[in-house]
């Protein structure tokens, strides 16, 4: 028998130890006050994190707005998404 981990194990806690962030863009449709709440809504931020972040995305084209796993950011990702907010996943 061989005590090595088969590498599909391997891969799986490999993506699973990874940070990745969660991105959101700036576009030209969505308001301040709209990124400002969806923020608040869907991330928990506080109304000046979700301020701060909403600068940043406008002034420097994006912001992490999250940190985490991969499987926890995801379903955050889409809901953004589904909200008119341009956002992705990073490493």
């Amino acid at each position: 028998m061989s005590s090595t981990t088969p590498l599909k194990q391997r891969k799986a806690k490999t993506i699973a130890a990874i940070p990745f962030y969660l991105m959101v863009y700036n576009d030209d449709i969505n308001t301040f006050d709209y990124v400002i709440k969806t923020l608040m809504e869907v991330c928990g931020h506080e109304l000046p994190q979700a301020t701060q972040c909403t600068y940043l995305i406008h002034y420097k084209g994006s912001c992490s707005v999250k940190e985490g796993a991969y499987h926890e950011l995801l379903p955050i990702k889409e809901l953004l998404f589904s909200k008119g907010l341009c956002a992705g996943l990073s490493t």
